[in-house]
């Protein structure tokens, strides 16, 4: 079979079945779908159940509560597909996507990663917007890491992987942005990647998600997923986000701050860093986070 898809559920009640319709209805079904309900008290299990009963391509796993890497990592334990994909049981596909999707891929078999579109934060009008690409192919992963700035788009979900990249790699368990610590591992492993603009992906915006609930530890966590890439994957914008994701956690926790100082001096704020220091950039961002954003 060609794909596995990967679903962790944790009371998701409200969006399942939209989710799981949008795959069941794809025009194209050479896949296996993987449901793992991680311990849900709503009514999720029982969806994914009935799902199950009626389509012989679902399979399902009921475990305790663990967190979205250990039922990700239940999912890959079980893949038998040659590509494997993850979708979250909020988010949901258009119709056609991964036909369109192994259309490239069929006449591509050396590609190991397949990026595509995808709809951020989808349904809130404030939030959303597209991430698109163009079609392009990549065999220097720096440079696909820098020039999509893929650093801002680290999502297991809107890629396609070949099965066998994840062979002695899991998901880090116990952390939030679980994403950045494996997918700069995986791109390490990876011989051609590439971006395309077909399919959809509809990331759903959801306010008590992982991102919408960040605190400045789970910002520290994310800092420290980028502090372990290979720092021959580094350029001023890269150093510049990085930056700001350090001023956040800073801010939010008074801790100490932990990016090194890299002689980067290409914007006003890293100007500034090489005047007053990491600590004195921070104790200003106290101050002035509006305006520090925007510097």
């Amino acid at each position: 079979m060609k794909l596995t898809i990967i679903i962790p559920v944790y009371n998701a009640a409200p969006t399942l079945r939209r989710c799981l319709d949008s795959i069941v209805k794809q025009t194209w079904d050479d896949f296996e779908v993987i449901l793992v309900d991680d311990g849900s008290d709503d009514e999720s299990a029982d969806i994914c159940d009935e799902y199950a009963k009626t389509d012989r391509r679902l399979t399902v796993i009921h475990q305790a509560n663990g967190g979205l890497s250990r039922a990700r990592n239940a999912g890959l334990d079980k893949a038998q597909g040659n590509y494997v994909t993850f979708v979250d049981s909020d988010d949901f596909l258009d119709i056609g996507t991964y036909q369109a999707l192994f259309g490239i891929l069929d006449e591509h078999m050396e590609y190991d990663i397949l990026e595509y579109p995808a709809i951020i934060h989808y349904g809130n009008k404030k939030a959303e917007r597209p991430l698109t690409f163009f079609c392009m192919e990549f065999e220097d992963m720096r440079e696909y890491w820098l020039q999509t700035r893929a650093y801002t788009h680290c999502y297991m979900w809107n890629k396609l992987f070949r099965r066998t990249l994840f062979d002695g790699l899991r998901f880090p368990e116990g952390y939030r942005f679980e994403d950045v610590f494996l997918y700069p591992r995986l791109l390490e492993r990876t011989q051609i990647m590439a971006t395309c603009d077909v399919g959809v992906y509809y990331y759903c915006h959801n306010e008590y998600g992982i991102t919408g609930t960040a605190d400045g530890e789970a910002l520290a966590q994310l800092l420290e997923g980028h502090s372990r890439v290979n720092r021959d994957w580094m350029d001023s914008d890269y150093y510049e986000s990085l930056l700001n994701i350090q001023l956040d956690v800073s801010r939010m926790t008074g801790n100490d701050p932990r990016l090194p100082v890299l002689p980067y001096r290409n914007t006003t704020k890293q100007k500034l860093l090489h005047l007053i220091g990491m600590k004195g950039l921070c104790r200003l961002n106290k101050f002035i986070p509006k305006r520090m954003k925007h510097i």
